[in-house]
């Protein structure tokens, strides 16, 4: 990059740093385009180079937590030796460690509806973000389905209208789960990304003070729905 396009990029990262602070601080409402420029001596207008709008700056902002988020997960995921089942594990209890010691930003992430699409498009540089996030617990899963399969329920058993939407879904993973696996694979999901949003949002605080033995007892859970040995946390 040539010098101005390094100062840019300095810039554009203190602005988001900046956002970050005043989000973990002050809250979401605290994130504006005026505050940000406050905070960093600079005027609203002049910011306004470097960030449209600010919904720009926050879908800028999400995408950053995203990419930190998978980096967590991906580095347990590689760094933990065995099966896939065993990968899967250390990803989730790597994404509750960033979700317990993050609760602002993972509130931002997943506790707010998305922006309009048409918002999200703004910037290609963040597109897609929360579709890598998915694929990382998705792909674990695929490789437990291809290696040794797992108990799945039938189509034919089910509410037509979930036996259509499972495999519309299989489809749009390009069929790399058949929907009766996907729907085992979706009941992980929602059971684990549920105690995690009762969780960072405090919704259970009022009968558990601690989490971690009762998450424990989600992954065997899931270890069951998918036919792999649970291990217990180092």
């Amino acid at each position: 990059m040539s010098r101005r396009e390094k100062l840019r990029e300095a810039t554009l990262v203190e602005i988001r740093t900046t956002a970050r602070k005043l989000l973990v601080t002050k809250g979401s409402t605290a994130v504006t385009i005026n505050a940000v420029a406050r905070k960093m001596g600079m005027s609203g207008p002049a910011l306004y180079r470097y960030y449209a709008s600010q919904a720009q700056l926050i879908e800028a902002l999400r995408a950053d937590f995203y990419r930190e988020l998978i980096a967590k997960m991906r580095h347990a995921g590689e760094s933990r030796a065995g099966t896939a089942g065993c990968r899967l594990l250390a990803i989730c209890r790597a994404l509750r460690g960033w979700a317990v010691a993050h609760p602002a930003e993972f509130r931002w992430l997943f506790a707010s509806p998305a922006p309009p699409l048409e918002e999200r498009r703004c910037d290609p540089s963040t597109s897609g973000s929360g579709q890598a996030f998915g694929l990382v617990f998705l792909e674990q899963v695929v490789e437990i389905w291809q290696t040794r399969r797992f108990p799945i329920p039938s189509l034919e058993d089910m509410d037509p209208s979930i036996a259509g939407q499972l495999r519309a879904y299989s489809e749009k993973i390009g069929g790399s789960l058949p929907p009766e696996a996907a729907y085992i694979f979706l009941s992980c999901w929602m059971r684990l990304y549920g105690l995690l949003c009762m969780e960072v949002l405090g919704q259970i605080s009022f009968a558990y003070s601690d989490l971690e033995p009762v998450f424990e007892e989600c992954l065997q859970e899931l270890c069951r729905l998918l036919d792999i040995p649970y291990e217990a946390r180092a």
